[in-house]
């Protein structure tokens, strides 16, 4: 008895697994997909990841992190066979939905998580302004206060002026070394 019923056609559809197996699940799925000859039903299989900016011991790095850990996009016409062989693949837990009904996710929102991904350059994003009262969080100005003078947004640098000695001093700093009070 069949039990995907509705007929939608080529979309996009989430599935779950366990966080830290995506990788290995994508692997799987796309042997599965090559094996079981479902190339017509099964398309696309991806992760969602984007670019971000860390300082790990005082340095800058761009490390590419799971936008939606535990998470894998499939874009699949949904069959009973094809749901079947997604299904029963290698540490997928199921497909987001109701039931066994896959729920597709709307266009808009794939191309808005394309659009993220696409991103070449990681951008910063600054939720502070001039005036702004800020906690320094990392380096040598650790958990002092004081309030940003001047924005960089291209660079991502930040001018705050911290009370140091009793006086107001400038310090120029990364904005991911300092946390919005």
């Amino acid at each position: 008895m069949a039990k995907q019923t509705l007929n939608q056609g080529r979309r996009w559809y989430v599935i779950n697994t366990y966080s830290g197996y995506e990788d290995n699940v994508v692997q799987n799925l796309k042997q599965r997909v090559e094996s079981m000859d479902m190339e017509d039903k099964i398309f696309n299989v991806l992760i969602p990841k984007e670019k971000k900016i860390k300082i790990h011991n005082g340095k800058r790095k761009v490390v590419e992190e799971k936008i939606f850990p535990g998470y894998i996009l499939v874009e699949m016409v949904v069959t009973d066979d094809s749901w079947y062989a997604v299904r029963n693949t290698p540490n997928v837990t199921g497909f987001i939905g109701t039931g066994n009904i896959p729920t597709p996710v709307s266009e808009e929102e794939i191309k808005d998580l394309q659009k993220r991904m696409g991103v070449e350059e990681p951008k910063f994003q600054m939720d502070v302004s001039v005036d702004s009262p800020v906690r320094v969080v990392d380096g040598p100005f650790k958990n002092l206060e004081g309030k940003i003078i001047e924005l960089d947004e291209s660079k991502g640098k930040i001018k705050v002026l911290l009370s140091m000695f009793g006086r107001e001093t400038p310090v120029e700093l990364d904005f991911l070394q300092i946390k919005k009070l």
